[in-house]
């Protein structure tokens, strides 16, 4: 396997809960999994993915998880265009 640099951008993953821990009231889709924490950071040793690493978050705080991802970005939007919400606040105008 490649190591990751000292001082890389990463991103870790720790299981908070596992599903027999997690609170009975919720939806069984949502009991049935892990409640995981992902959080990116600055790896504080050279490691290979899948190692238990430490990393330094931009606010300093160590945090200490699964190496999954080296330079992550963001997947995320807030979808399609809804052509009807594009003139809100505009009427009359």
């Amino acid at each position: 396997m490649t190591k990751v640099a000292k001082g890389t951008w990463v991103e870790i993953e720790r299981i908070l809960l596992k599903p027999e821990e997690r609170a009975p009231n919720l939806p069984e889709e949502t009991r049935k999994c892990s409640y995981v924490l992902r959080i990116s950071g600055f790896l504080q040793a050279d490691a290979e993915i899948g190692a238990e690493v430490t990393v330094k978050s931009l606010i300093g705080h160590e945090h200490k998880g699964v190496l999954k991802v080296v330079n992550p970005s963001y997947g995320h939007s807030f979808g399609t265009t809804v052509p009807e919400l594009l003139t809100i606040g505009s009427e009359g105008k």
